[in-house]
Order: C-alpha cells, then structure tokens, then sequence
C-alpha cells in the first residue's frame, strides 16, 4: 500500500502524454516541466 500513498500525491498533480513524436510531462501550476523526443527500441535476438 505504500506504492498507493506515494502515487496519490503526484496523480492529481502530473499528466503525461505519450505522443508521437515528444512525451511531455505537465505539472500543476508549472505548465509543461518535460518535452523530449519518444523513443521506441526494439531488440532482436
């Protein structure tokens, strides 16, 4: 239960867009705090 403590007090404070081509992060009263490129690696053995 501890995970659930520490997850509520950033839930309502965070969003995250995964988009395609940045993954932003914004923050509640600061705006936009991450905007980096998405990247998809693949491995093949």
């Amino acid at each position: 239960m501890a995970f659930k403590s520490l997850f509520s007090l950033f839930s309502s404070d965070l969003a995250i867009d995964l988009g395609t081509a940045n993954t932003l992060v914004y923050a509640k009263g600061r705006g936009i705090v991450v905007s980096e490129p998405s990247i998809v690696a693949i491995n093949k053995v």
